[in-house]
């Protein structure tokens, strides 16, 4: 964790946001609200409902009450302009794999309206960003998980989003390669002011990664937690979390 940062205006906010599958509830009422510059973690185990707000923010769900404002925009009734704002990291993005990596971008940034020169100078300059300037000829069948996830966010950053969504996007990278992309996370968003969701299971991950920590069980958000200020009163992020999910959740165990 770094030190507090300066905190700008709202660009997510969720209302009451409810999805429902007949009987079951999926998401439970949930409001919060999402600076920009900031990494914010959506911490819980499977099935707390992560994925679920996710795809309401997207636009991809309709809620069945409550709302969703990215940058001023409501996602329901206007998906097209919120899509325009968000660069979405699956935990799995497919990729020609027969193609090199820079031809994958290429490609990306044409179907973005990028010029050919424009965007073959615009996948180089991801790459660089991403750290994958060696790897730029290499057929990304090759690649290793974690290229491949960094080849992702360089995909998903083409259209310069102001809000980064990834879900579980260290899942498969060596412990090495999850630090090296923390740190790349947290060196983008510093430098370009982008406000990224960091959705996983793995607490330590998202304690390493985060400024603030929203917990999630059963549909519900449990609590909302600021990192720096836990540290400054010497409250441990696992102890929470475990009271937050002791009621139908497993309690959370270092790897």
């Amino acid at each position: 964790m770094e030190g507090d940062k300066d905190m700008g205006e709202h660009v997510i906010v969720l209302t009451d946001l409810t999805k429902q599958y007949g009987k079951f509830t999926a998401v439970d009422h949930i409001c919060l609200s999402i600076h920009k510059g900031e990494i914010f973690g959506l911490l819980g185990p499977n099935g707390a409902g992560k994925s679920t707000t996710i795809l309401m923010m997207l636009g991809l769900t309709e809620p069945t009450a409550g709302s969703v404002e990215i940058c001023g925009i409501n996602s329901t009734t206007h998906p097209i302009e919120v899509k325009q704002k968000i660069g979405y990291l699956p935990e799995d993005l497919g990729f020609y794999d027969n193609m090199s990596g820079l031809d994958n971008l290429v490609y990306t940034a044409l179907l973005n309206g990028y010029s050919k020169d424009g965007a073959i100078e615009k996948a180089k300059e991801l790459m660089i960003r991403v750290g994958l300037e060696e790897q730029m000829s290499k057929k990304t069948g090759k690649y290793s998980r974690g290229m491949r996830q960094r080849l992702g966010l360089a995909d998903v950053l083409i259209k310069n989003p102001e809000i980064v969504i990834l879900d579980e996007p260290t899942s498969g990278i060596d412990p090495a390669g999850i630090q090296e992309f923390i740190d790349m996370i947290r060196n983008l968003s510093r430098l370009h002011s982008l406000t990224v969701l960091f959705s996983s299971h793995n607490l330590d991950q998202v304690q390493q990664a985060c400024d603030r920590v929203g917990i999630f069980n059963r549909g519900k958000l449990m609590r909302e937690l600021d990192l720096a200020e836990m540290e400054k009163r010497n409250e441990k992020l696992l102890d929470v979390y475990n009271e937050s999910i002791k009621e139908g959740g497993e309690p959370y165990e270092h790897s």
